[in-house]
């Protein structure tokens, strides 16, 4: 998962400093919402919660509005809306499989935006089933190389989480990623943090147990259906089972 993880890991540094950061911002106070109102508004006994105010706050969204978002979802404050989680399945360019995940209040919004944003990009959804078997929940842990000017290695990453049920260390660049078990993620995250080492985000997404391999003019029409799926207010996750060389990435990218 090298170059999808790069791809995306490049990706989300973008969409920090990008036109669209509104719509970043309302997709992590949703996050937040959910979260709280699934686990309580206790950050200390809600891990999901806990993670979610996380990776907002490292997106630089404003304490305030993560605060109201937390009380809306724990009920302390009036004008949380129900939310419903929906996974739409499908294929995209070149067979590649995914998985899109919603949080929504309305149903059948969300449906006809996936099926349009996926079918005028080259893209088509599928019967539930037809992909979900290409993809298992892990957890996931991206830290920086470089913290407060110390070079982390991966022996440092290693050592940390292994006894906390690390499977492994992916290096992604600028930056290393730990898989775990779902249910080991809080412990993997927790022994960073003993160690002294900052995560950049705690997350349980859907990894591919396959993968296809794409060229360019592939890459290039699966990142702009993913990018149009991502582009859409009820979309939450895109995950997809591709993995792009990092040449072929350079090409991408310039």
């Amino acid at each position: 998962m090298s170059g999808h993880s790069k791809w995306a890991t490049t990706k989300h540094k973008k969409a920090v400093v990008d036109a669209r950061r509104g719509k970043l911002f309302a997709k992590l106070i949703k996050n937040v919402e959910v979260a709280a109102r699934m686990g309580g508004g206790d950050p200390g006994g809600n891990p999901t919660l806990y993670d979610a105010i996380q990776k907002a706050k490292k997106s630089s969204v404003p304490n305030d509005n993560i605060d109201r978002a937390v009380k809306r979802g724990s009920g302390a404050e009036a004008g949380g809306a129900e939310y419903q989680t929906i996974t739409y399945e499908g294929y995209g360019p070149g067979g590649v499989a995914l998985l899109i995940e919603c949080l929504t209040d309305n149903r059948n919004r969300a449906a006809m935006e996936v099926r349009t944003a996926t079918s005028r990009n080259g893209g088509s959804l599928a019967d539930p089933g037809s992909v979900a078997y290409l993809f298992q929940r892990k957890g996931v842990v991206v830290l920086l190389k470089e913290q407060d000017g110390r070079a982390v290695t991966e022996d440092d990453v290693l050592e940390a989480t292994l006894d906390a049920g690390a499977e492994e260390v992916n290096d992604l660049g600028d930056s290393f990623e730990v898989v775990s078990d779902p249910g080991d993620l809080v412990a993997v995250r927790s022994a960073l943090q003993e160690a002294g080492l900052d995560y950049d985000s705690a997350e349980v997404p859907f990894v591919p147990s396959m993968e296809v391999t794409l060229d360019a003019e592939g890459a290039g029409r699966v990142m702009r259906l993913v990018e149009a799926l991502e582009d859409l207010d009820d979309v939450q996750n895109v995950y997809a089972n591709f993995d792009i060389p990092e040449d072929v990435l350079e090409t991408v990218d310039s």
